[in-house]
C-alpha cells in the first residue's frame, strides 16, 4: 500500500513557474466601473494556488488524511491593468521560498491569450496543524518537496514587483 508520503515523493514537480488552468470571469464579478472587482482578483489567485497546492501534495486530501492545511498570513496585491468580462486569464505562481512552516509565493495574473500583466499577488502562507489550529512544521516529505521546487526556480528570472510595499511617493 502506498502512503501519502510515498505518493507525494513520486509526483512529478510542477513547472517553474507553475501555470494555472485558464479561467473565465463570472459576470457577477464585474463592478459598477465595468471591470473586475478587486475582490475577485484574490479569488482567481486563490484558485491558482489551490491548483498548485495539489501539485505540492497539500490539497484537500492532505487536510483530510494528515489534518494539516495552509492559511494565508500576508498578501500584497497590485492592480496593474483592468480585466473585463470575456477576458480569459491565467495565473503563474512562483514559489520563491520555503522553510519549516512557511511558503513565500508570487503570482502574476495575465490575459491568457494576449499575455499582458493585469495584477500580481505576493503572499506568505503558513502551515497549520488543523487539530491544534496552530502553525506547525511541514512533514519531512512535504518540506523536501517544497525545497526541491524552490531549488528548481533558481534559473527562472524573478518577476518584477517582488518585495514591493505600500507607500506614498516621497517628495
Amino acid at each position: 500500500m502506498m502512503t501519502s508520503a510515498t505518493a507525494t515523493s513520486e509526483m512529478p514537480l510542477p513547472a517553474a513557474p507553475f501555470k494555472s488552468s485558464v479561467m473565465q470571469i463570472d459576470p457577477q464579478w464585474i463592478d459598477y466601473n465595468g471591470h473586475l472587482n478587486m475582490a475577485y482578483y484574490n479569488v482567481m489567485f486563490d484558485r491558482a494556488i489551490d491548483e498548485m497546492w495539489l501539485q505540492l501534495g497539500i490539497g484537500p486530501a492532505y487536510m483530510k488524511e494528515r489534518h494539516c492545511s495552509t492559511f494565508t498570513a500576508e498578501c500584497h496585491v497590485r492592480y496593474l491593468r483592468e480585466i473585463h468580462l470575456g477576458d480569459p486569464v491565467q495565473v503563474s505562481v512562483f514559489l520563491l521560498g520555503a522553510d519549516e512552516k512557511r511558503l513565500h509565493t508570487f503570482e502574476e495574473l495575465r490575459h491568457a491569450t494576449e499575455g499582458w500583466l493585469s495584477a500580481t499577488s505576493e503572499n506568505l502562507t503558513l502551515h497549520i496543524d488543523m487539530e491544534a489550529r496552530k502553525v506547525a512544521p511541514f512533514p519531512p516529505d512535504i518540506r523536501a518537496r517544497t525545497q526541491k521546487i524552490v531549488d528548481s526556480y533558481a534559473g527562472v528570472p524573478r518577476p518584477e514587483g517582488i518585495g514591493r510595499n505600500v507607500a506614498m511617493p516621497s517628495k
